[in-house]
């Protein structure tokens, strides 16, 4: 795959079809969280010091082809013209209307921005012929949206067909940093997974079971577990029908000597907004929400931890969105951060959930990786080939 560092010395004057992921979420159109935009700037920053014109395509949420006043790229277009201190141009013309020359005829413009894309329906449909409208426009390629890649869309899979592509900066770092955990494995290798739905991540564990030495389940993961081994979980979220799941994951992880963790205490409310009280798994009650792990699942969890020299992590121990249960997941990220300093773990942490609980503690920046990408995360963890990264080849 080619990496646009790769011809840095090329760059002078061309103009760059940059894709990125710039789906942050907005609140009357202001950014709530801007690590999607953040994470990008190193890219921008390349292109602008290499002095190439740069056009940026991306998207916010779901317009379904109609065009939504809330999703428009402008708060993105004004955060990003402050964190770079330059000037860039939204551009809102229709893009069927839209010709080269249109673009980039001020000589002192070097990025530009076009609405988003899926105020289009084109975009979601990959269609070919809006993928050589979007190629008309510049010279190079570059993806730099892994977190879309696993969308077959105009923009980030038929675009590469008509004109030279390339990978950029974030997108080779996220490959890079999930193949260490994939492929070029230090063991010993744990993954702490959570989230609620086993079904959504069971092709992802089969997967790593093979690949890994422990297996934690937290969360509302772990409810799951715990209520096919017959243990009450009172009001705890958990998903019907998963017992002949659990039984595979098990089944496999013997296989494959890959040991499975799973609390042994947990901190439980009578109400989601409520104080903690730590009960043994045996003693938790039929009105009881199970919010959090307890000090003794934390201590296996550490000694795991501290045993391990590759860690992944999908999914928080709790709902740390309330003071009172965010400390399985506040301590689980001070352990992997303390062998971080200490270069003695490789760790990535991913998945919405994960990232806000590593933002709130002020912990990112402590682990060697930490992806931004849903789905694309999890499709590659489960070895699927993403569309996106394909047709870079």
């Amino acid at each position: 795959m080619k990496t646009v560092e790769s011809i840095a010395k090329s760059l002078s004057g061309k103009k760059i079809i940059l894709r990125l992921d710039l789906n942050v979420p907005l609140n009357k159109q202001k950014i709530t969280d801007t690590n999607r935009i953040d994470k990008i700037i190193p890219t921008l920053d390349f292109l602008v010091n290499n002095k190439a014109k740069i056009l940026i395509l991306s998207h916010v949420g779901r317009p379904k082809g109609k065009v939504v006043k809330e999703l428009s790229m402008e708060p993105v277009c004004e955060y990003l013209k402050n964190k770079l201190n330059q000037k860039i141009r939204l551009i809102k013309a229709n893009l069927n209307n839209l010709k080269e020359k249109d673009l980039f005829d001020n000589k002192n413009e070097s990025i530009l921005m076009l609405e988003n894309l899926r105020f289009y329906n084109e975009e979601e449909e990959n269609n070919e012929e809006f993928a050589k409208i979007l190629a008309s426009f510049g010279d190079l390629y570059v993806n730099d949206a892994f977190s879309c890649s696993h969308r077959k869309h105009a923009s980030v899979f038929s675009i590469t067909k008509y004109l030279p592509s390339y990978a950029g900066i974030q997108l080779m770092s996220e490959i890079t940093a999930l193949n260490k955990i994939t492929k070029d494995i230090t063991r010993p290798i744990t993954c702490i997974i959570g989230g609620s739905k086993i079904s959504t991540k069971i092709n992802v564990i089969k997967n790593l079971i093979s690949r890994f030495d422990n297996l934690i389940f937290v969360g509302g993961m772990a409810n799951n577990i715990l209520k096919s081994k017959k243990v009450q979980i009172g009001k705890s979220i958990f998903e019907e029908n998963c017992d002949h799941v659990v039984e595979e994951i098990f089944n496999l992880s013997e296989k494959k000597n890959c040991k499975i963790i799973y609390p042994v205490d947990v901190s439980v409310s009578k109400k989601i907004d409520g104080k903690g009280n730590i009960k043994k798994i045996s003693g938790v009650q039929k009105d009881d929400l199970i919010l959090d792990i307890g000090p003794e699942t934390l201590k296996i969890i550490s000694k795991t931890i501290e045993g391990s020299k590759t860690v992944l992590w999908n999914g928080p121990a709790g709902y740390f969105e309330n003071e009172n249960f965010k400390k399985g997941s506040l301590e689980i990220a001070k352990k992997i951060v303390e062998k971080n300093k200490k270069n003695e773990i490789y760790s990535v942490a991913g998945g919405g959930d994960t990232v806000a609980a590593l933002n709130s503690f002020n912990l990112t920046q402590h682990f060697n990786f930490v992806s931004t990408a849903g789905g694309a995360f999890l499709e590659f963890l489960e070895g699927k080939d993403l569309p996106g990264i394909k047709a870079l080849y």
